[in-house]
């Protein structure tokens, strides 16, 4: 009984200190885990004074329709837990929008309107009461911005609705997202809120995109240029009397670095028909899915 009692009394020492030593174990994961995140966020602070330098973080609803804004503010003008970071400048212009991630609209998860927005109206920036300028989103609400005046500048109907603007959003929802997301806007002056010009850049798929373009409407720019001619014009008819550079019929294809002069992924009508090709380009053919149909009609250059 003795012994008996004696290898009870060890099995039981045994598994106490079993039980002491796996209990400090998880208490040293834990403190392990509780240091790791104390230096990731206190990494992530120190990132975004870095990124923050010269402005001031506030909070301003997404829903928020005044069109003011305060100068030297940054904002998260993204949806839900997304970080879209806002910025303006002394006069108080939207300048510059950055976000790491893209994070395209969920409608099974999200509170999401019919109308495929977040919200039922947007900020009304001084401009977008003229009836040729939209309430444009820099980040659409498809891409899961906000609708308040720090992701709102009066834009150019055409443009926002079926030109650049409306191609890059596309191109980016169609891709599932994008990463290493910056607009910068600019302005003619230090006084108005609209626009003069924009520039994104991004990535997609692994692939660098910048995308340039005025704040007008795309159709009159084009018809200035003489690129929605049914002919080209005077500018290209040297190009385009001359041998094309082999231009391949609509069903063989062809090499498109021949037609792609700046290489950056995308054939433009003027590079289309400096290579001797006439207007307008079809679905049909090899060279549509390297050009913009803005209209999304099936044919470029009409």
């Amino acid at each position: 009984m003795a012994k008996e009692k004696e290898a009870q009394e060890l099995a039981a020492k045994k598994e106490a200190e079993e039980k002491a030593a796996a209990e400090k174990l998880v208490k040293e994961k834990e403190a392990q885990e509780l240091a790791a995140k104390k230096k990731k966020a206190e990494e992530e602070a120190q990132q975004k004074n870095e990124r923050f330098a010269g402005y001031e973080l506030i909070e301003v609803d997404g829903g928020d329709v005044s069109g003011y804004r305060e100068a030297n503010i940054v904002v998260d003008i993204g949806y839900g837990d997304r970080e879209y970071w806002a910025f303006t400048n002394e006069h108080g212009q939207l300048e510059r929008v950055v976000a790491a991630e893209i994070i395209v609209q969920d409608d099974s998860s999200e509170p999401v309107l019919s109308s495929g927005r977040y919200y039922s109206d947007e900020a009304k920036v001084p401009g977008v009461e003229s009836d040729i300028l939209d309430e444009g989103h820099v980040i659409a609400d498809s891409l899961g911005g906000v609708s308040n005046a720090y992701n709102i500048t009066p834009q150019e109907s055409t443009l926002n609705r079926h030109g650049d603007q409306a191609y890059m959003e596309d191109s980016i929802r169609d891709a599932g997202g994008a990463t290493n997301f910056e607009a910068i806007i600019t302005y003619p002056d230090t006084e108005t809120q609209i626009p003069s010009s924009y520039q994104y850049s991004y990535t997609i798929k692994g692939n660098q995109v910048v995308d340039a373009f005025d704040n007008a409407n795309p159709d009159e720019i084009n018809a200035s240029l003489g690129l929605t001619d049914s002919e080209p014009d005077a500018s290209f008819s040297a190009a385009t009397n001359s041998e094309p550079a082999e231009s391949a019929p609509a069903d063989t294809g062809g090499d498109v670095s021949s037609v792609d002069t700046n290489g950056n992924g995308q054939v433009t009508i003027k590079e289309a028909k400096a290579a001797g090709f006439s207007m307008p380009i079809m679905s049909d053919h090899w060279l549509y899915p390297y050009m913009r149909d803005n209209d999304h009609d099936g044919m470029v250059g009409e």
